[in-house]
């Protein structure tokens, strides 16, 4: 947490001091500079001076004015000067609530710093839409580039991709090319990374689209297919409910579990109560399905072949692969011994 030299109680005083009481009371209460850091509503304050919220906003803005004209704003310079210089050494653009939060876990004392932010005319606000969370600048050209190359970013990815933090900050820092190199590194890229609202991080800490499962995981089925993809390798669906239990502290029933993989198109049974991930190739089909669908795609093959090319499908014993081969109904033998399609 960024240490400031300043004490944002004693200087909001003193620049509020040539306010007349009312002015005072309206930006006290806009701003939350209270004790209980609550900021009210125009309709909350209208009603306790009997006037219009509309009323309320021209006092505010009337007040605000007054404040950066007065003598005792101009002696707060210094106070503006290290927060321009906070919000450079974070990247010169940053979310709001990063950047509150970097300078004070005191939310009266973040409130206070906001009334500054507002006040100082080198702190440009952008609200928040549908791209990105509120952020505050003090370089419009840093921040056109950080948007342009978050935008860039966002678009490079396929719709269910997840890439490592460190991976996705080199492809971010790529698409940045007219910053400072003091402005390129790790920890700058992850502030900036945090102002998109389009691209984010799963529980396991892979980023990809906001918005897909693999990131924004909304049941049992989006953490079973996170636990599945780290273990790399099909897993029994009892292995799964209890690894979500134990990395994601979520209280997962054995059966609630297999219920939601059987249904879930991104799953594949592959042998009893053993599920694997479509991802990886493998295809949903009774035993003879695959079976046929390998020797369509490879020709006639020999028993020991069909037995370990369907193995690395399916986790089956030899036995029941050899059954269903051996179904005249569905394949064939040539004199050489080769089964294929009848």
């Amino acid at each position: 947490m960024a240490k400031i030299s300043f004490k944002p109680k004693q200087v909001t005083k003193k620049i509020l001091s040539p306010l007349q009481n009312r002015a005072y009371d309206v930006v006290f209460n806009r701003f939350g500079l209270g004790e209980d850091a609550e900021r009210k509503t125009l309709e909350a304050i209208g009603q306790k001076y009997g006037i219009t919220r509309e009323r309320v906003r021209q006092i505010e803005n009337a007040a605000l004015a007054a404040v950066k004209k007065s003598e005792t704003f101009k002696e707060a310079t210094q106070a503006f000067e290290e927060l321009k210089t906070a919000m450079h050494e974070l990247g010169a653009v940053v979310s709001e609530d990063d950047f509150l939060e970097h300078l004070s876990s005191d939310k009266a004392t973040q409130n206070h710093i906001h009334l500054y932010l507002v006040l100082g005319d080198e702190f440009k606000k952008e609200k928040e839409d549908e791209e990105f969370r509120a952020r505050w600048s003090v370089d419009d050209e840093i921040s056109k580039e950080v948007h342009e190359s978050l935008r860039k970013l966002y678009s490079s990815l396929s719709d269910d991709e997840l890439i490592s933090e460190s991976d996705l900050i080199s492809r971010f820092l790529e698409n940045i090319k007219n910053v400072s190199d003091k402005y390129r590194n790790e920890e700058i890229a992850r502030r900036w990374l945090n102002i998109s609202k389009n691209i984010n991080r799963n529980p396991l800490g892979e980023w990809g689209k906001a918005e897909s499962s693999n990131v924004k995981t909304r049941g049992i089925k989006d953490y079973a297919f996170l636990m599945m993809r780290k273990h790399g390798s099909p897993m029994h669906f009892r292995e799964v409910a209890k690894a979500i239990g134990d990395t994601f502290n979520k209280k997962c029933h054995t059966a609630t579990c297999h219920n939601e993989l059987i249904k879930d198109g991104r799953f594949v049974l592959v042998g009893r109560g053993t599920y694997g991930l479509s991802e990886w190739g493998y295809k949903k089909g009774i035993v003879r399905d695959v079976i046929k669908e390998i020797l369509k795609k490879e020709g006639p093959l020999s028993k020991d072949d069909v037995v370990d090319k369907v193995s690395k499908e399916r986790f089956l014993k030899k036995n029941t692969i050899l059954v269903n081969l051996q179904n005249p109904k569905y394949f064939k033998k040539n004199k050489n011994g080769l089964y294929s399609v009848a």
